[in-house]
């Protein structure tokens, strides 16, 4: 039983004077050009009568809603049925806001409504292209992009960009990445690289549209095979960031050069390397979880809302201050959970978890940013020879933090309270439960 693969491609790129995503309460960063097109980019899989899709985006993230447009615009157009398509993004702060999260960029109309299109029509491309296709693998290694911001530090980001720098503690990173190469008819149609690292290396100093590290050397690497299209596949990467990040525009393109050249020469390594898979079955499966919250009464919310306020409307309050501006987030994210509960509605959402295997590769989804400890201790449990975590998947859930930082940071404590949801009461433990009952049923499902 032979595999089919196709990839698809749709430049998703917004016109210059959108707001950009990420770094901070009222920005108001706004795009001032162009400086590597961003795409949505899919691969499909078709084995045993059954299609999956992965579409990976070079943007920040994506809400459910999207999602479930772009997936019905599929379905229509092909038939695809929902679970096996999966809308992943590679959380790139460089390109547009694309969901209301209270201050961190104002997402633009026009584009949200064109962006399900786009990611459908990728999805499309990918099906209509599929053929007869061999697969390959390797693990390589690649090192010197980041660091664990939460147990590490870099304390010299000039000397992070020479060559050899290593963080000093590298295992609370990916040291290696997996990279797959796709050839049909002796030609390499597309490849697929994953690691784990938030793509931050520009920020809230730079105004150029891009998908930083990741994007950037993906299409470095796709000039190296004409026609051939490259995804990323974002990993574990909650709480490891780039090893230079907030420099000044002219500093962060000479950083972003350079990290996304070290990323291109990992994944150059492993397409040259990477040796044959064998791949003739494909399944898929997506579980809806409620995962447990901390138990915030109403009159505790009341209270968290009264000092926000009072640190809002102190005599000497000015909105070019970043406390105050930070006050204004959590102000706006409390009145709207107060109301909802006033309401009598639940402030404990369902999370939608889904998962694809391919062969020996299990792909491990989920809407959060994931950090280190969580992969792991999934991928030492997983019955898959090759499981892969992959976060921002499907919509934007915040953080998923491990056990030390569920309640004493900002990642555990308060991004939650930014979305307007309660805190994770044991996300840690409740992601790897979750994550592993699906690559159970992917294992257990028979091939057809």
């Amino acid at each position: 039983m032979s595999l089919q693969i196709g990839f698809g491609k749709v430049d998703i790129t917004p016109r210059v004077g959108v707001e950009m995503a990420g770094f901070g309460p009222y920005l108001h960063r706004v795009a001032t050009d162009v400086r590597d097109p961003l795409y949505a980019r899919a691969v499909a899989f078709e084995a045993n009568g059954k299609t999956v899709v992965v579409v990976s985006c070079d943007i920040i993230g994506i809400t459910s809603n999207i999602t479930r447009q772009a997936r019905q615009l599929t379905q229509d157009a092909i038939g695809l049925p929902n679970d096996a398509m999966m809308v992943h993004c590679t959380h790139t702060h460089s390109g547009p806001a694309t969901a209301s999260s209270c201050g961190w960029g104002e997402p633009d109309a026009p584009y949200l409504e064109l962006l399900p299109r786009r990611i459908a029509a990728a999805s499309i491309q990918a099906v209509q292209n599929l053929q007869k296709a061999e697969l390959f693998h390797a693990q390589v290694p690649c090192e010197g992009i980041g660091y664990n911001r939460l147990y590490d530090t870099v304390s010299d980001e000039t000397a992070a960009l020479t060559e050899g720098w290593r963080p000093a503690k590298p295992e609370l990173t990916d040291t290696t990445c997996h990279v797959f190469r796709v050839e049909a008819a002796g030609r390499v149609i597309g490849f697929f690289s994953y690691f784990g690292c938030h793509p931050v290396v520009c920020a809230s100093m730079t105004t150029l549209l891009h998908g930083d590290y990741a994007g950037v050397a993906t299409n470095m690497i796709e000039h190296d095979y004409p026609g051939a299209v490259g995804l990323f596949l974002q990993g574990a990467q909650g709480d490891v960031n780039t090893c230079v990040v907030h420099q000044p525009q002219e500093g962060a393109m000479h950083a972003l050069d350079i990290v996304a050249s070290r990323y291109a020469r990992a994944v150059r390594e492993g397409l040259g390397t990477a040796e044959p898979l064998a791949a003739n079955h494909v399944a898929y499966t997506a579980k809806e979880v409620t995962f447990s919250r901390q138990p915030w009464s109403l009159s505790e919310l009341r209270t968290q809302l009264a000092e926000q306020e009072q640190t809002l409307h102190a005599v000497d309050a000015t909105d070019d201050d970043m406390e105050i501006r930070m006050a204004m987030v959590y102000t706006a994210a409390l009145r709207r959970m107060i109301a909802k509960k006033e309401r009598n509605e639940s402030l404990v959402p369902d999370t939608t978890v889904q998962g694809f295997r391919v062969g020996p590769v299990s792909l491990l989804a989920a809407p959060f940013e994931i950090f280190q400890a969580i992969k792991k201790d999934i991928c030492h449990q997983a019955t898959a020879p090759i499981p892969l975590v992959m976060s921002f998947t499907n919509s934007d859930m915040g953080y998923a933090v491990d056990r030390t930082s569920a309640t004493t940071n900002y990642e555990g404590k308060r991004v939650p309270f930014i979305k307007g949801q309660l805190p994770y009461a044991n996300i840690h433990d409740e992601l790897v439960a979750a994550l592993l009952a699906l690559d159970t049923t992917l294992t257990t499902t028979p091939e057809g």
